[in-house]
């Protein structure tokens, strides 16, 4: 998958600039959207990529979660770019609509379009040998080597979630491959009618929502983890009584679930212990953290634990005063 990323980084390094400049040379402002579009791909390989190198940077004194939020940070800065690009193109693209006084090269247009279709082509084919030859090579492994219990389980979930990733870009490539035709086409009624140029910003404002709908999941996500809030796959509901199933809890003190980035749940839980069990803390702590590490997923998670203390009832001053 790493190596999918890093082949898909460089030809949309090499694309999206001949892409941008080709509309800006054409007058078209629905190549230069497909290419805002595209600048939306390549700042989700690069975050992508940056997590992958931030994930192996060891904690500092001065921070000791590491620098998992420089991955968040970048994700905010790299979509407000996004919009503001998008806000001037869709300005444009009014304009444009109103007075309909511009001229379109039709034949850059043209061109520049057949690049960008023949770029999301190439990658589709990339993609879909990419999987064809993950699936192969494991499957001719696994025929070979008879499968355990637990090792092989972590390990073919892991093969799995690389053959989904490739996936899941082979999905988003052949989106991206459809937003190219729709540009071609657009090119092509230009090219041969320049009467409809209307084409052009008509693809500019359906070009943008998809924009929009491409990123605002990456906003609300985003927001999630800085307001350090519970990530969406997660039900503390469930945690806590999985927690209260453990033998020898008797309550729930505490419990913190956030995520220092994507992917990456940490939790803090405070286990009160039933009378006369405070000999087995120990084994409490493993349960516990097997339940928090294993069964939820957590990346760090930190379990701390108390005798039983009976409540007391605190009677107010006034109270007190009254009854004597």
């Amino acid at each position: 998958v790493i190596g999918y990323y890093l082949e898909s980084l460089m030809s949309q390094i090499l694309t999206f600039p001949t892409l941008f400049s080709g509309g800006y040379v054409a007058n078209s402002l629905a190549i230069m959207t497909d290419a805002l579009h595209m600048l939306t791909d390549l700042s989700g390989i690069i975050l992508t990529l940056l997590a992958l190198w931030l994930s192996a940077k060891s904690p500092t004194k001065r921070f000791t979660f590491g620098f998992h939020r420089l991955e968040v940070l970048s994700a905010i800065i790299s979509v407000l770019l996004v919009y503001i690009l998008m806000a001037f193109l869709l300005y444009e693209a009014v304009q444009r609509t109103i007075h309909m006084d511009y001229e379109i090269n039709g034949d850059i247009m043209l061109i520049t379009a057949a690049v960008g279709v023949a770029v999301n082509l190439i990658m589709g084919f990339l993609l879909n040998q990419s999987g064809h030859l993950h699936s192969h090579s494991h499957s001719h492994r696994h025929s070979h080597i008879p499968q355990s219990n637990s090792p092989n389980t972590g390990h073919s979930g892991s093969h799995g979630h690389s053959s989904l990733a490739v996936r899941a870009a082979f999905v988003h490539a052949l989106g991206d491959l459809v937003q190219s035709i729709g540009v071609l086409v657009a090119a092509y009624i230009i090219r041969f009618k320049p009467e409809y140029k209307i084409a052009d910003p008509i693809c500019t404002y359906v070009f943008s929502i998809l924009v929009v709908l491409t990123t605002v999941r990456i906003l609300c996500d985003t927001g999630v983890i800085i307001l350090e809030g519970v990530p969406r796959h997660l039900n503390v509901d469930r945690i806590k009584e999985d927690l209260m199933k453990i033998e020898d809890v008797y309550s729930i003190e505490d419990l913190n679930v956030w995520s220092l980035t994507a992917g990456k749940t940490t939790a803090i839980v405070h286990l009160q212990l039933v009378p006369g069990s405070s000999s087995k803390w120990e084994e409490v702590q493993s349960k516990a953290r097997q339940l928090l590490l294993n069964t939820f997923g957590m990346y760090k998670c930190s379990v701390q634990l108390q005798s039983y203390k009976q409540e007391i009832s605190k009677t107010c001053a006034s109270c007190q005063s009254s009854s004597a």
